[in-house]
């Protein structure tokens, strides 16, 4: 391949110089900033030797090269551009600083919850065990010792999440504006001070005190902002927009003591005099609005929002729900946006699950049996992406099943009593109404369900007959493997663990194929050792991916992690240099497991036949395996054509 050319072409389809704000790779995918996207020819990319695919995501435009081309054509390209060689987390923020305020926004939310969900969901879920403890015992369903510690215990950690969530969330958004964190979190303690009054006695007690503010030109409750999320989003980012311009006129000597004082107290000011009292008449309003939309008669605004709430999804938009469901919490008591949410879940893995019994396509199957169930569990993208977008009619009919469960759930004002999660676990924070949360599961179950197996799904050819005959030869493979004598076409593991196609690898690149097929391996161990005898055909400078090609012309990527690349190399190590003969069972590399999960990255690997095209089937060994156990069986075309 002339890497010049491709380069060359490339940064001419793309709109050239002018066009470019920043480039950068990682182990497969040429990175790039547009200043206009109109002006890049993404089809005349897409038809260029060596591009096997392009797509625009969270702001660039990803130009797919594979492992060991990428990097020899990012070099080239970066000697035509002129430009500066950049990292992909500078690319990402040019990229994030191109979007539409909307999306931006929607981002920052996401960046600001996802980190706190997981103290919600445990404060939700004892909350809902609490609440159907009380209720049973009370109504004399169930005689325990409400006095013994336990549970008194479990009482008090119970909303501890919640009663503290201003805390919670100040420290996180300050993360996500780039301030000082602890700054951010004095922010939230200013915002439920005990000086003032808790915000939850207002409907009940009234309004104990005001304060007049600003020379006396009107006066402020002196309320706390327990349950509210928006003015203390609001009022963290005025915290770091101030502490970040501060930080650059303060002279270095008086910065420690000045910065922090004058963003404290200028942010604390206004929060109380201004932002507080606007933002929460505006978070009022936007959640009664919601909740009247919820309630319309006949569950009709419910029908709606269940019936688009997978869109949404698709969209990418889902973050900002956190917002309506703490709102609701705070003003209610319940959230209703969740069981909304539950059932629009749930009935695009019931969808799912009838494509995967109704289709006798094995390929489907292997994809959408797990998918659905892990739909059911509250994770839709598997699902939704994987399965039923790609065949579309699936997807309307679970958009209908989650349409008609919202519906019901209106109707019975099904609420929870707290967020983080959907599906069959859901149950858990609806345990006050457990059988209106069943009945609501089993109508959007059912609803998606049958639509799909009706209307909604038909196998686009036959199942090939030679199939069975295929697998049955794959029984005798493991005494091969057990010795090493590497059978032509065969991929043993690289490392041990669960084995999944990889349709279902957490990333869009990896699950579409445009890099090749294979599957992905949730790892046991920590070593990658070579799957077959051959030769190393690539190493990525952050040691996360190689390449190893075969004797008889396969060519291999065996990638560790999503997004490992964002680590730059801590927590790899590289045995192996290109050009290498490795033998199989020879050590290639080894990663960190804690320092993946640390860095937030799954750590699953993949193994991707990247010249998969060249064979006529492949057959995967899903499940357990044990390391250098058979995997991928692929034969070549002409073999296969001979049967």
């Amino acid at each position: 391949m002339d890497y010049k050319k491709v380069a060359q072409e490339i940064y001419d389809k793309v709109g050239r110089r002018e066009n470019l704000v920043s480039a950068a790779h990682c182990a497969t995918r040429l990175r790039l900033v547009l200043v206009d996207n109109a002006k890049c020819d993404a089809k005349a990319v897409e038809d260029i030797e060596g591009v096997k695919g392009v797509f625009s995501a969270s702001g660039q435009l990803q130009i797919i090269l594979g492992t060991g081309v990428v990097n020899k054509v990012y070099d080239e390209f970066i000697a035509i551009s002129g430009l500066s060689a950049a990292t992909k987390d500078e690319v990402k923020a040019a990229a994030a600083a191109r979007q539409n305020p909307f999306k931006r926004a929607i981002k920052t939310l996401g960046d600001i919850f996802v980190p706190i969900i997981p103290a919600i969901v445990a404060s939700g879920f004892l909350m809902g065990i609490m609440e159907a403890l009380n209720f049973m015992v009370n109504n004399g369903f169930l005689n325990i010792d409400t006095s013994g510690s336990i549970y008194v215990f479990s009482n008090l950690f119970s909303n501890t999440a919640y009663t503290f969530l201003p805390i919670l969330i100040a420290y996180s958004a300050a993360k996500a504006f780039g301030g000082n964190p602890y700054l951010g979190a004095v922010i939230g303690m200013m915002m439920i001070h005990p000086n003032l009054q808790n915000a939850w006695t207002v409907a009940t007690e009234g309004v104990h005190q005001t304060q007049s503010v600003w020379f006396g030109l009107y006066s402020v409750d002196l309320v706390g902002y327990q349950g509210h999320v928006i003015p203390v989003i609001i009022a963290v980012w005025v915290m770091c927009f101030l502490e970040k311009k501060l930080h650059k006129i303060v002279p270095a000597m008086f910065d420690l003591f000045v910065t922090p004082l004058v963003s404290v107290f200028v942010t604390g000011y206004l929060t109380f005099s201004i932002i507080g009292p606007i933002f929460v008449t505006i978070e009022n309003g936007i959640i009664g609005g919601i909740q009247t939309l919820l309630t319309l008669p006949f569950g009709i605004g419910s029908l709606i929002m269940g019936g688009l709430y997978s869109t949404t999804v698709v969209a990418g938009i889902h973050h900002m729900y956190t917002v309506i469901d703490m709102g609701q919490l705070s003003m209610y008591g319940v959230t209703y946006w969740l069981p909304l949410a539950s059932a629009a879940n749930m009935a695009q893995g019931a969808a799912t699950l009838a494509v995967a019994l109704k289709s006798k396509n094995g390929k489907t199957k292997a994809v959408a049996l797990p998918s659905a169930f892990s739909c059911f569990m509250g994770i839709t993208e598997p699902a939704i992406f994987g399965v039923n977008l790609r065949h579309f009619k699936p997807f309307v009919c679970g958009a209908i099943g989650g349409a008609v469960g919202a519906m019901y759930a209106s109707l019975v004002h099904l609420g929870a009593s707290g967020t983080g999660v959907t599906g069959l676990f859901g149950l858990l924070l609806c345990l006050q109404h457990p059988l209106e949360y069943i009945i609501m599961a089993a109508i959007s179950i059912g609803v998606a369900f049958a639509l799909t197996w009706l209307l909604g799904y038909k196998d686009p050819e036959p199942e090939i007959a030679s199939k069975p005959t295929e697998t049955k030869t794959s029984e005798s493979q493991p005494q091969q493997v057990s010795a090493l004598q590497c059978q032509p076409g065969t991929v043993y593991a690289p490392v041990g663990g669960n084995v999944v196609p990889s349709e279902q690898l957490p990333d869009e690149t990896f699950a579409t194929g445009v890099l090749g097929r294979g599957v992905g391996i949730e790892p046991e161990g920590d070593t990658i050792v070579a799957p077959f005898d051959g030769e190393i055909s690539s190493v990525t400078d952050t040691c996360h991916a190689v390449g190893i090609s075969s004797p008889d012309g396969m060519e291999l990527l065996i990638h560790v992690g999503v997004d490992t690349v964002d680590m730059k190399g801590d927590g790899f190590q590289c045995f192996v240099k290109e050009g290498q003969k490795v033998k199989a069972g020879e050590k290639l590399l080894s990663f960190d497991k804690q320092k993946i999960s640390a860095a937030g990255h799954p750590d699953i690997v993949a193994v991707l036949v990247t010249n998969a095209d060249e064979y006529g089937t492949m057959e995967i060994e899903t499940g357990h395996c044990q390391p250098l156990q058979a995997v991928l069986r692929l034969r070549a075309v002409a073999a296969a054509g001979k049967q």
